[in-house]
């Protein structure tokens, strides 16, 4: 670990550099996330990984380990590309030595090349897990954990290296002669897990530790998702208000699964559109579109979303409201929308809401009226 330390003292040094420059120069002196990447590679020893960093366009906002090919390994594939094959060999999540040899023979662990899986086998041992060696799609982890800050893992492997083959990820389609013929799942739950555990992270030290909580406390239904949209409230305004305690217990109603929709795909959506959520027979409804500008934001069940992709990774991403979802009646939803329309002399369609009784409000205007909108 005596070179994790020298990276520490370099990386601090760059910053320390950076804050005490002209402010004309400061923005020059910031280190890039890629080259941050370079410099932990390269003093490291991967000269030709840290040189493709950039164009590999890996991110430090996700867990990453990355399975370092040595220079020397890298010569036996004259063809392949630098800045792919870094790709093929990084992994979003946290995959420590200790942990890769618990893994089942043949695990599968889909990369940051799109559909491209890196296969774990190991050694047996009867004796001790610390005696197993592991190997990444049959090239042995000669250094392992040679980097480990929480945030980012290397190991260094030797061997005859190759790009990914597009049925990489695919079991059922793979021959016999390379593989065992029972094969475990490709392990997309093991993917989620870690997924979760990196966005309950981020969540709680972001304002969101009971939100945090509660996903902890749903972790074994929310594992078993593929993906998940989750719409989120922070602790402030959970304790402030008075609903607050509701959007805990309705956690469910607030995440719409296996589906990963950014804030480029909420915006896309149409009015009226339907979310399932979690909870069997409730959806959610996009009652106003995105894309009409700060003065008509876009909002789900009547309430608009403060702060779009506030925290997402591979599998997650979450949206922050200000007050949690009502439940509508999707058949008053309706009778709703068709009473706000009308159609003039010249049948164009314009904005109408019948007059009320007095002492009567709108249930519309009732939510639009309260707090955050």
């Amino acid at each position: 670990m005596a070179s994790a330390a020298a990276l520490f003292i370099i990386l601090l040094t760059s910053l320390f550099i950076s804050t005490t420059s002209t402010a004309a120069l400061a923005p020059s002196l910031h280190p890039s996330p890629h080259s941050l990447f370079a410099t932990i590679l390269s003093t490291l020893g991967f000269q030709d990984l840290s040189s493709a960093t950039a164009d590999a366009n890996l991110s430090i906002a996700t867990p990453t380990t990355i399975f370092a090919t040595t220079d020397s390994s890298l010569l036996t594939c004259p063809s392949c590309s630098i800045p792919l094959l870094l790709q093929e060999h990084s992994l979003p999540g946290l995959y420590p030595l200790h942990f890769l040899r618990t893994l089942a023979f043949g695990t599968k662990i889909e990369t940051f090349a799109p559909n491209r899986c890196l296969t774990i086998t190991s050694t047996h041992s009867a004796t001790s897990l610390a005696n197993k060696k592991v190997f990444i799609n049959g090239v042995e982890i000669t250094k392992p954990d040679l980097f480990n800050n929480g945030l980012l893992v290397i190991h260094g492997i030797q061997g005859f290296i190759s790009h990914l083959s597009p049925l990489s990820c695919s079991v059922e389609r793979m021959t016999s002669l390379s593989f065992p013929q029972h094969l475990p799942p490709v392990a997309a739950f093991l993917m989620m897990r870690l997924m979760l555990k990196d966005a309950m992270m981020r969540l709680r030290i972001s304002g969101y530790s009971v939100l945090a909580l509660a996903m902890r406390v749903k972790y074994p239904e929310l594992s078993n998702l593929k993906s998940m949209t989750l719409f989120a409230l922070d602790d402030s305004s959970i304790f402030a208000g008075g609903s607050g305690h509701s959007y805990v217990e309705d956690l469910g109603f607030h995440v719409v699964p296996n589906k990963l929709l950014m804030a480029a795909d909420l915006v896309s959506l149409p009015k009226g559109t339907g979310l399932p959520t979690m909870e069997r027979g409730q959806s959610l409804v996009i009652t106003t579109a995105g894309g009409s500008g700060p003065l008509a934001p876009m909002r789900i069940n009547y309430m608009k979303i403060k702060n779009f992709d506030m925290v997402y990774n591979k599998k997650i991403v979450v949206h922050a409201l200000s007050m949690p979802f009502p439940r509508l009646n999707p058949t008053g939803f309706a009778q709703i929308e068709k009473s706000r329309l009308g159609v003039s002399e010249n049948c164009e369609v314009f904005d109408m809401i019948s007059p009320l009784p007095a002492g009567i409000s709108s249930t519309v205007d009732d939510i639009k009226n309260h707090q955050g909108l």
